[in-house]
């Protein structure tokens, strides 16, 4: 018996996935993937097939820039994995 709190996260996963791709979808992937620390301190917005990060400051961005290896595989788990080609990480007030 497989217990049901490894399921749901596959499961969710394989349904947004199927989901359309909007603003609120990219949002929510990237909620998801960096924490409430790094949504709070970021805007995200899915150009074609480029995710662009504006962070609050450069320390941030940095931070985010770190961070990266380990952002892109959760948010493809929830996008899919062609549906972010590049990511860029701008400062926001740039």
């Amino acid at each position: 018996m497989v217990p049901v709190n490894a399921v749901l996260p596959t499961a969710l996963a394989e349904l947004l996935r199927r989901a359309p791709l909007t603003q609120e979808k990219v949002a929510f992937a990237w909620r998801q993937a960096a924490g409430a620390s790094l949504d709070r301190v970021t805007m995200v917005e899915l150009h074609n097939d480029v995710l662009r990060v504006r962070a609050r400051d450069a320390n941030w961005k940095r931070e985010i820039e770190r961070a990266l290896p380990v952002l892109r595989p959760r948010l493809e788990t929830i996008l899919g994995e062609k549906t972010i080609r590049r990511i860029e990480v701008t400062i926001a007030s740039a």
